[in-house]
């Protein structure tokens, strides 16, 4: 660390020439940023942590929903675990000291947390859009192995397409980069990677959520006019009917999480329109950080079944024998 003692340039790497020039800091900067990133790290990991252990512990939380949010919670814990500390280390000594390789799979991590979170957000619409929309299919369409499938095939496929965008642009050979100095880790993409990297990355998982939900609301809005209608007619309400809401809640509480996304995230893709830089932190780049570290709260307010076994996990009660089979979830149903 080099703390802000006087006004001599210092550089990231003194012995070498084309070294970057390393920014100054005060002693006070230096203690606030890494307890704040530090902080926010584990935070991250933390909560996300305690979604995965919960649905992959119980039994009876292994639905085609909760496994999309599994994978989502896996990608926020992903952030928190790797982007985060990397990312604030590089923001406050302003330099990259991890080398070359660390640099090139740094910069396939962080495009395939993006990308991952959004392949997860646009199944998370299809299955409620499903539900919603087409109820008496749900059980035939949306299985848990199709679920699982869905979700490895868009790991997979997001891996190698970050993979690939990462050699197509040379990434892999920083050193005969005449652009960049020494200690930094940036990218640099011509026209044509940049406008599909935005396709696949943003626009088109964007366009299919908002199509999807919109279609989901203005079902729900249906059939919310439809039961109010056989309430006040003194007719009775079926079990259908009560499903029917049941669903519409659950698209509601995930339709919150998709909402809070897309503020978060848009704000960023469209600044990176003109400027695509991973040295360049900026406050829209912390924005769409700090959103992992807010979806388990969302999952605490609206989901009951989160806040029991998050007690659960908490006073070590998972560790008792048959605690998987546990039915601690009442009358809330997942």
């Amino acid at each position: 660390m080099a703390y802000e003692t006087d006004h001599e340039t210092q550089y990231c790497f003194p012995s070498i020439n084309s070294s970057c020039i390393k920014g100054m800091r005060s002693r006070y900067e230096y203690n606030i940023m890494y307890v704040f990133v530090s902080l926010l790290s584990a935070w991250t990991v933390f909560l996300n942590l305690l979604v995965v252990i919960s649905i992959s512990h119980f039994k009876k939380l292994h639905t085609p929903t909760n496994l999309i949010i599994l994978s989502l919670a896996v990608a926020d814990m992903l952030m928190g675990l790797i982007v985060i500390p990397i990312e604030g280390t590089r923001l406050i000594e302003t330099c990259w000291y991890f080398g070359d390789t660390y640099c090139r799979l740094f910069i396939i991590i962080l495009g395939l947390v993006f990308s991952a979170s959004f392949s997860n957000l646009v199944l998370i619409a299809v299955d409620r859009y499903v539900a919603v929309c087409h109820p008496l299919l749900y059980p035939q369409k949306i299985t848990t192995t199709t679920t699982l499938v869905s979700i490895c095939l868009s790991w997979v496929c997001y891996s190698t397409y970050n993979t690939i965008l990462v050699i197509n642009n040379g990434y892999l050979d920083t050193s005969l980069r005449t652009d960049m100095c020494y200690g930094e880790c940036s990218v640099t993409m011509g026209f044509a990677w940049k406008f599909t990297d935005l396709f696949m990355s943003f626009i088109f998982p964007c366009t299919v959520i908002i199509i999807l939900y919109l279609r989901i609301f203005h079902v729900a809005h249906q059939q919310v006019k439809v039961i109010n209608a056989l309430m006040k007619g003194g007719k009775c309400v079926t079990e259908g009917s009560v499903r029917r809401k049941s669903e519409r809640k659950a698209a509601l509480t995930l339709g919150i999480i998709v909402t809070v996304y897309l503020l978060c995230y848009i704000p960023y893709y469209i600044s990176s329109l003109s400027v695509i830089s991973f040295t360049n932190m900026s406050v829209l780049s912390w924005v769409v950080y700090t959103n992992s570290g807010l979806n388990p709260l969302v999952y605490a307010l609206f989901y009951p079944w989160f806040k029991k076994t998050v007690k659960h996990i908490l006073t070590l009660k998972i560790f008792q024998p048959k605690s998987s089979m546990d039915n601690i979830f009442a009358e809330h149903q997942v």
